[in-house]
Order: C-alpha cells, then sequence, then structure tokens
C-alpha cells in the first residue's frame, strides 16, 4: 500500500485544497466566528493535543461547541450538560471541524483518513488497531461515512485499518461524496444515550469479524 509519490499528491491535493477553503470559505467561517462569540464568549477555539501520522502528537483546532461549567469541585460537567444550542447545531452540520483545515494545509492532517483520537488511547490499542497510524489523520474517513460515532470503536478501527490497507484516489473521492451525504442527513452525529461518544478504555473480546468493509 505504500507509494510514496502518490501519497506526495494526495498531501499536494490536500494543502491545495485547504488553502482554497481557507479563502473562499471565509464568507462561511466569519458569521461561524460571530454566532459561537455572542452565544458562548470566547475562546472560540477548542485546541487539544492529539496523535498524527505514526502516533506524534501535534494541536488539533476545532470550534468550541461547549460551555466550560464545572461542578461545585471544580470539575467539568458532562459533555451533555456543556453542549450549548449553538453547539449542538454546529455537531449537527459537522461545522466545528472547519477549523481542522488548517491542520491540513499544516501538514497535520489530510482531508480523507482516519480520525485523530485522544493521546491517552495510543496505549489502548491493539497493534492491529494501531495501524490506523499508519496513515495521515484526516477530516473525515471511511469509519465515519459507515456511522461516525453510531458505530462501536472495534468496527471504526476495523474500518480504519481496512482504508490504511485499501487506500486509493478512488477511495478518497468516494469518503468525500458519501461525507456530504451523511452530513446532510445528519447521521452518526452521537452514541446512543451520548451527547458525543463514549470514552474508549481498550478493546474488548468482540471485536468486529467477517464483515463486509468494502460497501
Amino acid at each position: 500500500m505504500r507509494n510514496r509519490p502518490l501519497l506526495k499528491i494526495k498531501r499536494a491535493i490536500d494543502f491545495c485544497l485547504a488553502f482554497f477553503c481557507l479563502v473562499a470559505g471565509a464568507p462561511v467561517l466569519v458569521p461561524c466566528v460571530a454566532c459561537l462569540w455572542i452565544a458562548q464568549g470566547r475562546p472560540i477555539f477548542f485546541k487539544q493535543v492529539r496523535p498524527g501520522y505514526r502516533g506524534r502528537p501535534f494541536v488539533l483546532y476545532k470550534f468550541r461547541t461547549m460551555h466550560e461549567t464545572k461542578n461545585n469541585h471544580g470539575d467539568l460537567l458532562p459533555d451533555g450538560q456543556r453542549l450549548s444550542s449553538v453547539g449542538r447545531f454546529f455537531r449537527s452540520m459537522s461545522l466545528d471541524e472547519l477549523p481542522e483545515i488548517w491542520n491540513v494545509l499544516k501538514g497535520d492532517m489530510s482531508f480523507i483518513g482516519p480520525r485523530p483520537l485522544l493521546m491517552q488511547y495510543l496505549s489502548r490499542y491493539t497493534s492491529e488497531q494501531m495501524r490506523r497510524h499508519d496513515m495521515m489523520p484526516g477530516i473525515t474517513g471511511w469509519a465515519q461515512v459507515h456511522g461516525r460515532n453510531a458505530i462501536s470503536w472495534e468496527e471504526k478501527f476495523k474500518y480504519d485499518v481496512w482504508y490504511v490497507d485499501h487506500w486509493s484516489f478512488w477511495l478518497d473521492l468516494k469518503i468525500f461524496f458519501l461525507t456530504i451525504w451523511k452530513v446532510l442527513k445528519r447521521e452518526g452525529i452521537s452514541q446512543a444515550g451520548q451527547a458525543t461518544a463514549q470514552e474508549f478504555k481498550g478493546s474488548s473480546d468482540k471485536a468486529v469479524t467477517g464483515k463486509d468493509l468494502n460497501s
């Protein structure tokens, strides 16, 4: 699967497309910033260290969609209680992901690839699941168009590794158009009973097997 010349072309496409999106998308980005500023105040952006290619850390940027409300002990309240009405809309339309275009421009991410998760998950992956980091992380990916947060962690990682092993420009193009369709349908935004998704605690013995991932 490792074809460095093709991956360099993928990176060049990402850079050019990210530059174009940041310039042409200003009429969308500016109103998004204004809405969040009025509804939630500052900071506008959510920043967090995430693992990138080969697990190397980078700072991911998103629009902040939650209040910083804390309990009497100084701990942040659960996601469901902190998610603002504006933030909920942003998540439903995936608008909170727009600042990640800056990560793509910088070379931290690609438009298409396995989603960058949390640093603490690195020690919880199996060796097979860890292979999801053999490609640049993406804003959207094969797992996102097959259920996003509505599927189990094991299913997500199966799709991610499948993508790493079968990557092609045609697959990226397919994921791009499927992502648009999924965003319009607002599917897979959260797990059942969760505002977003439960924390990944480590793999269970109920890993997905025998499922057709090429669909």
